[in-house]
């Protein structure tokens, strides 16, 4: 088995993890100051949200340059350096690449806007539609809220999926082709491991663009022309060859958010990505159906193509988890925006989610395939609901006339130390980028690392007996349970998860490995629990 297929990746969102120069905001000195942390905590690689130069129009997904380290960050040498420490304590690094867009500060599109011969056919340019051009090519609206294109001096339209700030690339285009493919080259020559992609389901539009008559949703089911174009295939045959030029081979994971787990698998054919993320395992409510059907569609469609299924509960475009189990749990798969619109509507009983979510978490890390960790997800941070309008960052606030608040309140800085901000995030006392809540003090690492009964050791216990016992421990095999209640074996282990809110028995002759909650006995599974079994023969 190969490293990748039942890894546990750490997703580092820079910005908001560690800060070592003192200016409140992430970096990599801050990075390698907490390698120790990382591999104590038992992960067995990092992806790192970008840290290549940009005007953090949205928070580094708008790339000036792909071959650099954006200056609040640090260096091209420190970033070799780090590379060379983290390799050097067993860890694996993966890096975001955002090809479906640039930066509007990148060379290209300078190029274009300076009317340079050519460099237009490198993105998405069009004359607009009414008598005198006033109006958009097409009705496609950005993710982020509001029309999916811009209109520059000389009267044309550019296309921007996201952000005004975000021009679409081109994919048709040979050079673009040709310089992502040197990308990839330039990092891996410098060990990185691999790379996550960046909205993969989106580099190659339907010829002519033509009009959708709808929204345009990151998590929209339906067919769009802007997603999921069977041109995307070629792209990433290329990349595969690229990868496979290296010994030993570097890996792709994708964002593709698609129709359904068929789609997904197009993705992973062997000839294409490695793995990819199954975002419908975050999108389900706590209810042992929900979470059962998501996992057997995984799990099903993964096997068709030989990829490992790869589970995620959080990351930094999503409502923590925490909050997200926080409240009334629905019938249905949820989207981001749709979680957003309740926080004013239905009050969050944090330590109910808290309790939710370590058991989603044992879940989680359980099933076979690749697990990925939300930075904070290991110390049960919730979501900060509440910030001032006026420090929000993300551009969903504004492009959505202000009606959707966004994702920065699952990317405040993390609280390390202290009972005062900024929680030893910084060395110096200084104001963090986003704004900490003053109650983190209890949740930061320093006030876990010791209690046997915090979420940060329930982690580090669970990654360890992950790697001792659940890799390599067999196919998932259902077993019959009460009504809201997900139990299945894996070899000689089971994992039993209970979402309901009574208690329910626990087959007999099995022995607790762990337990989400401390409640839990041989015998009795209290609600909102999950429990690792040791179980070679087991009757109930």
């Amino acid at each position: 088995m190969r490293w990748w297929q039942s890894a546990v990746v750490y997703q580092v969102y820079i910005r908001s993890f560690a800060d070592g120069s003192g200016d409140g905001i992430g970096d990599i000195a801050g990075l390698r100051d907490r390698l120790g942390y990382l591999t104590e905590l038992g992960v067995d690689a990092l992806w790192i949200n970008p840290w290549y130069p940009s005007p953090q129009a949205d928070a580094g997904y708008d790339v000036a340059d792909y071959c650099g380290i954006e200056p609040d960050y640090g260096t091209l040498q420190q970033a070799q350096d780090f590379l060379a420490e983290a390799h050097a304590a067993g860890l694996r690094v993966i890096l975001d690449i955002v090809p479906n867009h640039t930066s509007a500060a990148h060379r290209w599109f300078a190029a274009a806007l300076a009317g340079e011969p050519g460099a237009r056919d490198r993105y998405h340019f069009r004359a607009g539609r009414g008598d005198r051009g006033q109006l958009p090519p097409n009705d496609w609206q950005s993710v982020f809220g509001g029309p999916a294109w811009s209109r520059i001096a000389d009267g044309s339209w550019y296309l921007h999926l996201f952000a005004p700030a975000q021009p679409d690339l081109n994919w048709d285009h040979p050079q673009v082709r040709r310089e992502f493919e040197d990308v990839l080259r330039f990092w891996f020559d410098r060990g990185v491991d691999g790379f996550r992609i960046d909205v993969a389901h989106g580099l190659v539009k339907a010829p002519g663009l033509p009009d959708r008559d709808t929204g345009l949703g990151m998590l929209d089911g339906a067919a769009h022309p802007a997603w999921d174009q069977d041109g995307v295939h070629e792209i990433y045959r290329g990349w595969r060859a690229v990868a496979r030029e290296y010994d030993p081979e570097r890996v792709f994971i994708a964002e593709a958010w698609v129709a359904d787990s068929g789609r997904l698998a197009r993705y992973l054919r062997p000839d294409e990505l490695h793995t990819a993320f199954q975002f419908d395992f975050l999108r389900a409510p706590w209810r042992a159906a929900s979470l059962r059907e998501v996992a057997d569609d995984a799990m099903a469609a993964a096997a068709t193509v030989g990829a490992p299924p790869t589970w995620v509960l959080s990351n930094h475009d999503v409502t923590r988890t925490v909050t997200r189990y926080a409240r009334s749990q629905p019938d249905h798969l949820v989207g981001t925006d749709w979680e957003r619109k309740r926080w004013t509507r239905e009050p969050a009983d944090h330590d109910l989610g808290r309790r939710r979510a370590r058991a989603g978490a044992l879940l989680q890390l359980a099933l076979p395939g690749t697990a990925y960790i939300y930075q904070g997800e290991e110390l049960g941070l919730e979501e900060i609901e509440q910030l001032p309008d006026e420090l929000r960052r993300d551009p969903t606030f504004a492009q959505s006339g202000f009606t959707d608040v966004g994702r920065d309140g699952c990317r405040i800085p993390l609280p390390w130390s202290g009972a005062a901000a900024p929680y030893g995030f910084s060395p110096a006392p200084v104001t963090t980028w986003l704004p900490q809540p003053p109650h983190w003090g209890s949740r930061a690492v320093a006030a876990q690392h010791d209690d046997p009964a915090s979420v940060l050791q329930l982690y580090r216990a669970a990654l360890r007996l992950r790697r001792t016992h659940w890799r390599g421990a067999g196919p998932v095999r259902w077993l019959d349970c009460p009504p809201g209640v997900l139990a299945f074996r894996r070899g000689e282990l089971c994992c039993w998860v209970n979402t309901t809110g009574r208690e329910v028995a626990l087959p007999k002759n099995a022995t607790v490995l762990l337990a989400s909650h401390s409640t839990a006995t041989e015998t009795r599974l209290p609600p909102d629990t999950t429990v690792w079994l040791a179980a070679p023969e087991i009757s109930l």
